[in-house]
């Protein structure tokens, strides 16, 4: 099965190889989890790693403001755009809901650079413009569907709310069927402390890994920096130690307390 790498190692491992090609990805998660960021890395990994153009569409950013964020992380997208490789669509998401619409915003670039890979930022919008009684699924898999039909693997992004001590539900991702694979950005406080958790929810035709990993975003980008393992319950938002951690813990405080009289 042809692979399609992000170019972040340690997301390529947890999904054994990458994203399947032409699968349509959703990264989902609270505002300020990093969508953004690992949705434009992905997009200048493929296009810097492994020679793949790539399509940023927004309905929400100023072009501007990508520009600059890109920056921040070193990635010149200005100049991969005078390179035809990458292209930055801003437009308002009723000119994509119009019958003709997808074809008419995205042709000429896709003509252009031929891209492999499309960020959509993101399905949110497309839902804020939808006409009364109108079908989000069924734009939404309009979209998609004329995306893959072009060759070219989409990434959508979807913006999930999150209270404070409150588990993710797949149901509160109203589109989950749509998509092939789904991962889950999350905040996670863990010793009064907030942590960044991500997660594959789902990959359809492949094994991925399963279990939560801490991720931060650095000056180079988005960076997985281990497992939770000696916690449980962080999904659920109430993480708690595991049983051994906790009796590990117990000990060397018992150990501590005991080293300290003995010194006295």
């Amino acid at each position: 099965m042809a692979r399609q790498k992000t170019g972040i190692v340690e997301l390529d491992a947890m999904l054994h190889g990458g994203f399947l090609e032409r699968d349509a990805v959703m990264v989902a998660g609270s505002a300020g989890t990093g969508k953004t960021t690992l949705a434009l890395q992905h997009l200048v990994n493929g296009i810097t790693k492994f020679g793949e153009p790539g399509i940023y569409l927004t309905f929400e950013q100023l072009p501007d403001q990508i520009y600059r964020d890109a920056e921040n992380f070193g990635w010149d997208l200005r100049k991969l755009e005078q390179q035809d490789k990458f292209r930055l669509v801003c437009t308002s998401p009723d000119l994509l809901l119009e019958p003709d619409g997808t074809g008419q915003l995205l042709d000429s670039s896709i003509k252009e650079i031929q891209p492999r890979r499309m960020v959509i930022d993101s399905l949110n919008h497309l839902e804020m413009y939808l006409p009364r009684g109108g079908d989000m699924r069924k734009e939404a898999y309009r979209i998609l569907n004329y995306v893959k039909t072009k060759g070219i693997s989409p990434l959508a992004i979807w913006e999930t709310q999150q209270s404070a001590g409150q588990a993710f539900s797949v149901t509160d991702v109203g589109m989950s069927f749509l998509v092939d694979c789904i991962l889950l950005l999350k905040f996670v406080e863990i010793e009064s402390a907030m942590r960044k958790a991500l997660v594959i929810m789902k990959m359809r035709g492949s094994d991925h890994e399963k279990e939560l990993k801490e991720y931060a975003i650095t000056p180079q980008g988005f960076r997985i920096q281990g497992g939770f393992s000696e916690y449980e319950g962080v999904m659920s938002g109430i993480p708690h130690k595991v049983a051994s951690e906790k009796f590990v813990d117990m000990f060397r405080t018992a150990s501590d307390k005991h080293k300290n009289a003995t010194s006295h």
